[in-house]
C-alpha cells in the first residue's frame, strides 16, 4: 500500500507541479500527515525537491512548493541505427539533459564492435550526466529489430543491422551494466504517448532504414504474444510487386521504405548525407520526381494505415521518424487512401498526424522508459 501511495504522490507532482503538501492531500485523497510522511520519503529517494517556504495570502503556515528533481534520478537511453548511434540522459522531470550522436554506418558490421562502441558512447553520455548532478538508474537500448517477450537482453533478428540471436549483454564491456534492448519503434510511440498523450489507442508508425510501426492500446503498448507486433513494413500492399529482403512480395517497405523512394526520387546515388534531409530539401524545392515519389510512398502507406484502421479500430494515426519530416508531402496521399478505403466505420482526416518528436522520438522513448518506472514504483530509488 505504502508503495502504491508513493507512486500516487509522485505521480500528482509530476502532473501538476509546483504544488503543496496541502495541495497533493487535496487532489490524491489522503491525509495531510500522511501525504507528509510519502513527501519525506520521496525527498529521501531523491524524487522530490521542496523549496523554501514562500507566503501564499492564504491562513495558516506558508506553503513549499514540491517538484520533481532536476538531480539525481536520471535514465540513460541509447540507440543503434543503421547509420548512427545516440545516446540521451533524461531526469524525473522529463527533460533531456545530455544528448550525443555519432553517425556511423553499421550496417553489416559484427554486433560486438557496434555494441562496443555504443557502450563507449554510454559512458560519455553517463559522465557527462554525473558531471550535472544525475545519477543513472537505469539504461534502455532502442535498436531496429525484434526483441521478444520473456527472453532478457535478446535481438532475434535485426535485418537492416545484419543481426541475429544477439545477446547485449555478451558483448557490453561490463554485462552488468548493459541496457535493456527494446524495438525503435515501440519506444518511439511510448515517447509520443508519454510527450503529448494525443489519445490512448493509436498506431504509430514510423521510418529510417526500413518501416516500423507500434500499437498504443487504452495507453499500453502492445508488443503481441512473442513481440513480434507492428511489422507494418512488411504487410503486402501489392502482392505481385518486387521482391523483398524478408523473402515476401510487394511489402510496403518496397514502396514506402527509404531505399525505395530515394530510387523513385532518382536519388538513390546521391552523397552520403542525410538522406530524409535531402528528401526534405528536394521536395520543398519542387523537384517532380521527388515529389511523385513521395506521393507514391503516400498512397502505399495509406493503403497499408487504413488495413490497420479497419482492424485495430485506433483513434488516431501518428507519422514518426523520417515521416514526420516528411508530411508535408505524405500527409495528401495517404488521407486520400484512408478516406477512400475507411468505410466501414467514421474516419477523420485530423485523426491522422505527424509527430512533433520526429526522429528523435526512439532515443527519448528509451530514456524515458527509466523515468516513467520510477515515477510507477519510486521504491526503486534507494533512500540516502
Amino acid at each position: 500500500m505504502r508503495r502504491q501511495n508513493l507512486a500516487v504522490v509522485l505521480g500528482a507532482v509530476a502532473r501538476h507541479a509546483p504544488l503543496s503538501r496541502a495541495d497533493v492531500a487535496g487532489r490524491v485523497g489522503l491525509t495531510r500527515a500522511a501525504v507528509s510522511s510519502l513527501v519525506d520519503e520521496l525527498i529521501a529517494r531523491g524524487a522530490l525537491t521542496e523549496a523554501a517556504a514562500t507566503a501564499t495570502g492564504r491562513v495558516g503556515r506558508p506553503g513549499r512548493a514540491l517538484a520533481v528533481s532536476g538531480h539525481g534520478p536520471a535514465g540513460l537511453g541509447l540507440e543503434i541505427g543503421v547509420t548512427h548511434l545516440g545516446a540521451c540522459v533524461v531526469d524525473l522531470r522529463g527533460e533531456p539533459r545530455v544528448w550525443l550522436r555519432v553517425e556511423q554506418a553499421n550496417a553489416g558490421r559484427p554486433a560486438g564492435q557496434v555494441l562496443a562502441e555504443a557502450a563507449a558512447l554510454a559512458a560519455e553520455a553517463q559522465a557527462e550526466a554525473e558531471a550535472l548532478g544525475l545519477r543513472i538508474e537505469g539504461r534502455v537500448l532502442a535498436v531496429p529489430g525484434v526483441v521478444p517477450n520473456g527472453v532478457g537482453g535478446l535481438v532475434e533478428r535485426a535485418p537492416n543491422l545484419g543481426w541475429r540471436g544477439v545477446r547485449i549483454a555478451e558483448h557490453w564491456p561490463d554485462p552488468a551494466a548493459a541496457p535493456e534492448p527494446e524495438n525503435e519503434a515501440n519506444l518511439g510511440a511510448l515517447a509520443e504517448f508519454w510527450h503529448a498523450e494525443p489519445v490512448e489507442t493509436f498506431v504509430h508508425v514510423s521510418a529510417e532504414a526500413g518501416i516500423g510501426a507500434a500499437l498504443v492500446i487504452e495507453g499500453r503498448l502492445f508488443r503481441g504474444a512473442r513481440g513480434f507486433a507492428g511489422e507494418l513494413g512488411h504487410v503486402p500492399v501489392h502482392p505481385d510487386g518486387p521482391d523483398c529482403a524478408c523473402g515476401a512480395r510487394g511489402c510496403l517497405e518496397q514502396y514506402a521504405g527509404e531505399q525505395a523512394v530515394l530510387r523513385e526520387a532518382g536519388l538513390a546515388q546521391h552523397g552520403t548525407g542525410d538522406p530524409v534531409a535531402l528528401l526534405a530539401e528536394r521536395a520543398g524545392a519542387g523537384h517532380e520526381p521527388t515529389l511523385r515519389a513521395l506521393a507514391r510512398a503516400g498512397h502505399a502507406l495509406g493503403l497499408a494505415l487504413a488495413s490497420a484502421v479497419e482492424l485495430i479500430d485506433p483513434d488516431g494515426l501518428v507519422l514518426g521518424g523520417a515521416y514526420a519530416e516528411l508530411a508535408d508531402w505524405l500527409l495528401p496521399s495517404v488521407r486520400a487512401e484512408l478516406a477512400a478505403r475507411v468505410t466501414v466505420r467514421p474516419w477523420a482526416p485530423e485523426a491522422l498526424r505527424p509527430s512533433e518528436l520526429g526522429r528523435r522520438g526512439p532515443l527519448l522513448g528509451a530514456a524515458l522508459t527509466t523515468v516513467r518506472r520510477i515515477i510507477a514504483d519510486p521504491t526503486l530509488l534507494a533512500a540516502d
